[in-house]
């Protein structure tokens, strides 16, 4: 098994037992979480910088009017989507959370007609349909959207849209997507510790040090995954981000003990199965064009 595929793996495995890591938080409100997230990311990932003696190069493209506008916007939607995640663990809502990301592949190919201009083969638009089926439904028998599951979708569904089109690297984009963020944040944190109501100190040596490494725990599996997708084929990554979902829906269920209906299991199956047609037509017509530019 080739690195690319132990990254890959291990960036998908380190998502899907986030949870373990923000449940052993819930005594910090998600907001002190997620802004402690923003500082110890940013704090890490400028050390990379300086010791791979990039800090100059990244400070040029930082100061460039049009990177800051399209890495603030990145930036916010990806704080949006740590908010609503650590809110969602901390609440109970994990399988809500899996929900999600299991949603995301195919709202993201969505986007990209929408937005990329992109043509969908007749075949991929039933698990697209399927999936909004899918949802239609867990909405009826919840009486409510499921707008966690939502939240994350899009916020990370319209982040990787950004991504797509952003001039940096995944280590410069990250590391200038928690600078934007880092003075409010740093202002945030600091004003909730002079109220006493702040994490550090109040609630164990074992909360600080575990607030303290999320910027490494942040910043280690999208790494990885940046590795990943330079070294194996996009169809095999594809593949791969179906780990972290359902590791997160696997905690809900069996280590958290979240109530997991039959109406739920049908909508959760109607958007696997919608997964399964999406990946299964992939791979065909991959496999279908690698004949047709085979020599003969």
């Amino acid at each position: 098994m080739n690195k690319g595929i132990l990254s890959g793996i291990g960036a998908y495995l380190m998502w899907g037992f986030f949870p373990i890591y923000f449940k052993a938080l819930s005594a910090v409100p998600a907001l002190q979480i997620m802004f402690n997230r923003v500082v110890w990311s940013f704090l890490f990932l400028s050390i990379l910088i300086l010791l791979r003696a990039e800090w100059p190069r990244f400070k040029a493209v930082a100061r460039q009017p049009r990177n800051l506008l399209i890495y603030a916007l990145s930036a916010v939607l990806l704080a949006t989507n740590w908010l609503v995640y650590i809110y969602g663990v901390n609440a109970g809502q994990v399988i809500e959370t899996s929900l999600g990301y299991f949603i995301n592949p195919l709202l993201n190919v969505l986007l990209g007609v929408i937005f990329l201009r992109e043509r969908l083969r007749p075949l991929q638009w039933l698990p697209v349909g399927m999936a909004a089926a899918g949802v239609a439904y867990l909405t009826a028998q919840y009486g409510a959207l499921p707008w966690i599951a939502l939240a994350l979708a899009f916020s990370f569904g319209f982040y990787g849209l950004i991504k797509k089109v952003a001039p940096l690297g995944a280590l410069h984009g990250l590391t200038l997507e928690t600078a934007i963020l880092f003075l409010p944040a740093l202002a945030y944190l600091l004003l909730v510790q002079s109220q006493g109501s702040g994490a550090y100190g109040q609630l164990g040596w074992n909360v600080t040090l575990l607030l303290a490494i999320s910027g490494v725990l942040t910043a280690l599996p999208l790494l990885m995954f940046a590795n990943a997708a330079r070294s194996i084929p996009l169809s095999l990554l594809g593949l791969l981000q179906y780990i972290a979902p359902t590791c997160q829906f696997l905690l809900g269920v069996y280590l958290y003990g979240e109530p997991f209906s039959q109406s739920q299991l049908v909508g959760f199956a109607i958007i696997w199965s919608a997964l399964l047609i999406f990946w299964v037509e992939g791979a065909l017509n991959n496999r279908r064009r690698a004949a047709r530019v085979a020599p003969a």
